[in-house]
């Protein structure tokens, strides 16, 4: 599993995972979810999908995830896509309490007929990167709501996917925690290049997070504004207390009350 983590290339030389085009998405024929969404999403990126509610981020995330079809459009896959390329950590951990957490961890490759001592070298591999290496026989009643969304993150990347799809996963936590795993989140990504589209109501977050930030509108959803967030990654308590994060919060709230603007 190690030798199949991509290192983040420059922005100019990533090439493209997947492609929106055109999606629409109407529920009950006549809720507009989703319209004319267009998004690419390239190897390495960090994006955010902010926005407030109703715009149709989770929609969008779901989408992608296969869970439901769009009404109109395309979302392509370059080359195609294979079983295991995708991971997606959703609101809540959605764990089993009756498995442990290696167990949990396993399901992945479960639904996919792989028993858990051929994978266990993938799935220790994936609890460390997350720093739960200890507690893979411990259950989810054990654990603390932050060590259960760990769990959850460790699920998602345990088949080494080209893409993780995390929607609002640590909006429930306590901001301490919350901002433990954003930290957390971005170490991991440096170390394995993972590319990740991130659902997020906050503006602090998407900015701390993300490389490019797709500001959303709704009814009908779509995509507003994209902005570039330059700042070199690491990030951490010196880039959060900076004046260059001050201001690209500042433009990314400007322009998040702009959509809800052109929304209402």
């Amino acid at each position: 599993m190690a030798t199949t983590w991509r290192k983040i290339k420059p922005m100019g030389a990533r090439p493209e995972i997947l492609r929106m085009a055109g999606v629409n998405k109407v529920f009950n024929g006549q809720t507009v979810a989703l319209q004319g969404m267009n998004l690419t999403v390239n190897e390495g990126d960090f994006i955010s999908l902010l926005g407030p509610s109703g715009c149709g981020k989770s929609t969008a995330l779901r989408l992608i995830a296969g869970l439901m079809h769009p009404t109109a459009g395309a979302i392509t896959w370059a080359g195609g896509q294979e079983a295991g390329d995708l991971g997606v950590v959703f609101q809540e951990p959605t764990l089993m309490p009756w498995a442990t957490v290696a167990h949990n961890v396993w399901l992945p490759y479960r639904l996919r007929g792989k028993s858990f001592v051929a994978v266990r070298d993938q799935i220790r591999l994936a609890l460390k990167l997350v720093g739960l290496e200890a507690f893979e026989d411990a259950y989810p009643r054990e654990l603390s709501g932050g060590m259960k969304m760990r769990v959850s993150i460790a699920r998602a990347l345990v088949t080494s996917p080209r893409l993780i799809l995390m929607d609002e996963p640590f909006a429930a936590l306590d901001e301490i925690t919350r901002h433990k795993l954003n930290n957390d989140l971005l170490e991991l990504r440096a170390k394995i290049g993972c590319t990740v589209i991130f659902v997020t109501h906050s503006v602090f977050e998407s900015v701390f997070l993300s490389d490019r930030i797709v500001v959303m509108a709704a009814r009908p959803g779509r995509v507003h504004r994209e902005l570039a967030v330059d700042a070199p990654y690491p990030r951490g308590e010196d880039f959060r207390t900076s004046a260059d994060y001050a201001a690209l919060c500042r433009e990314a709230s400007g322009a998040l009350h702009q959509a809800m603007g052109d929304a209402a």
